[in-house]
């Protein structure tokens, strides 16, 4: 899963940099306005792929991770249905 959110990521941030770059090296030739529209376009890709890059899986272990204190683990593992090897 991460592999899969690093590539969206990329082309996500490959789109947003191809927009940005073609707005204004080609498209302001025949369009200022559709080059600022490119460009705006461009802007709202970054917040996005950041959200994208950092979501969690459901198999993604963060909240849970180990503490540290094995009996409390234990317990939360329980609670959750996991069994952890020993």
């Amino acid at each position: 899963m991460l592999a899969r959110r690093r590539h969206v990521y990329f082309a996500m941030m490959g789109t947003c940099i191809t927009l940005f770059v073609l707005a204004w090296g080609v498209v302001r030739i025949w369009s200022v306005p559709a080059a600022v529209a490119m460009c705006v376009v461009a802007m709202v890709i970054p917040p996005f792929a950041a959200m994208v890059a950092n979501r969690r899986g459901p198999d993604d272990r963060w909240w849970d991770d180990p503490s540290g204190d094995p009996k409390s683990d234990e317990w939360w593992d329980e609670l959750d249905g996991k069994k952890r090897p020993r």
